[in-house]
């Protein structure tokens, strides 16, 4: 018979070990590009158009990667195969993550849109079952608010990544030997959290029959949470791929360069901790609807204040929201849809992806048709902003469309 501490032990330990699984996969997996940008245009590398559709090859990676999350079920009873454990799945897709962020080092260019585009599923993966497993145990738990701590990771591993890259500035290091200083420190963390992900007791078996059924919420509920989680996908990813190269362009030769995107990464923790404070009656909705508004505000700030003060604070208000955000629509997600985590979380996931997918090559856009860079990447900001604000006002009409979810957690 376990005691209140040794739920609350293990509650916690599982929080810490999906954080940082999240940061090997959003931190590192995903987001090691953009402090790794600017060195590679620095040594000709790369210029903004090719960054650009590098960085949309992994999001369009992590589409397909949420997409076979979501019908993953469906598909495998077709084709008669076994279906793994979530536990397995967040393992595959660390050790795959480890891998081809280290393969990034190889000099040869034509091949780093296929790695960024497998890496990108392989991310998918990680974050999709990391969610799916590490939620499910802390509802079993009655713990569910520490779901905000599994958050954390993204900001761990983006200011830790950060603060590398700012050291390999410092030092003169190639581009390539940072992508396998990126790959052993997620070999490091996957070793660590390894033997945490070993077993999926107690949690239900997902039906396949129910996979991608309707179940808790209404149709238009859902429809309406994925449009506007697919917003705040496009939303922040544009000042998230670009902030290095946008502090270099107004701040050049300022010592304070490479803190921006660390600043940003540890906002971004720092946000995941406060939201696992909140208390788990209160609508997610509103909390949604107040976190875009926040990340609005943070996007188009660097365009009011092109100053240091002006890319820090929009850093923090950029950070500050982002896996809170993450963190409050899987719980809504999973509210709505309690039969299948994987398929909510995944086509979540997914609308997210494809709004990242549309944010880099939308601000190449704009830079190829302005005068200069600057005002290139206002007129993308802009339009960034404007996609939350959407997005937020999608959530002020659930409120007062729909009756309040039930804040009863999912447990499958």
């Amino acid at each position: 018979m376990t005691t209140e501490s040794d739920d609350a032990r293990s509650a916690l330990r599982i929080a810490i070990a999906g954080a940082l699984s999240l940061a090997v996969a959003m931190g590192i997996g995903r987001f090691a590009f953009t402090p790794l940008m600017p060195i590679m245009l620095q040594e000709g590398l790369l210029d903004i158009a090719a960054a650009s559709w590098l960085a949309s090859a992994n999001y369009l990676g992590y589409l397909v990667g949420a997409l076979l999350c979501t019908f993953q079920p469906a598909l495998w009873a077709r084709w008669s195969w076994p279906t793994l454990p979530s536990s397995t799945m967040v393992k595959v897709g660390l050790t795959l993550t480890c891998a081809l962020t280290a393969a990034m080092a190889i000099d040869i260019t034509a091949a780093w849109p296929g790695l960024r585009f497998i890496t990108g599923i392989t991310t998918a993966i990680g974050f999709v079952y990391t969610s799916t497993w590490c939620l499910a145990h802390l509802a079993r738990l009655h713990r569910p608010t520490a779901g905000g701590i599994v958050y954390m990771g993204p900001g761990i591993g983006i200011a830790c990544s950060g603060l590398l890259a700012s050291v390999m500035v410092q030092v003169a290091w190639p581009a390539s030997w940072g992508w396998i200083a990126f790959g052993v420190l997620a070999l490091i963390i996957t070793v660590l959290v390894w033997p945490v992900f070993r077993h999926d007791d107690g949690l239900q078996k997902t039906s396949v029959a129910h996979a991608v059924t309707d179940s808790g919420g209404t149709q238009t509920e859902k429809a309406t949470l994925v449009i506007a989680y697919g917003l705040a996908g496009f939303g922040y990813i544009i000042t998230a791929t670009f902030l290095p190269v946008m502090a270099r362009a107004a701040l050049p030769g300022s010592v304070w360069l490479d803190l921006f995107w660390p600043l940003l990464g540890i906002a971004v923790a720092c946000g995941a901790l406060l939201a696992s404070r909140i208390p788990a009656r209160i609508d997610q909705r509103r909390l949604l609807l107040g976190c875009y508004l926040m990340q609005s505000l943070g996007v188009v700030i660097v365009n009011w204040v092109p100053t240091l003060t002006g890319f820090a604070i929009g850093s923090v208000l950029v950070g500050l929201p982002f896996t809170a955000i993450t963190f409050f629509a899987m719980q809504l997600g999973r509210q709505l849809h309690p039969q299948s985590a994987p398929a909510i979380i995944g086509l979540l996931s997914g609308a997210f992806a494809f709004g990242q997918i549309i944010g880099p090559p939308v601000a190449a856009a704009m830079l190829a048709r302005a005068s200069n860079h600057a005002t290139g990447f206002a007129w993308a900001i802009d339009v960034a902003a404007i996609s939350l604000l959407l997005g937020a006002g999608l959530y002020g009409w659930m409120i007062k469309r729909f009756s309040a979810v039930s804040t009863t957690p999912a447990t499958k």
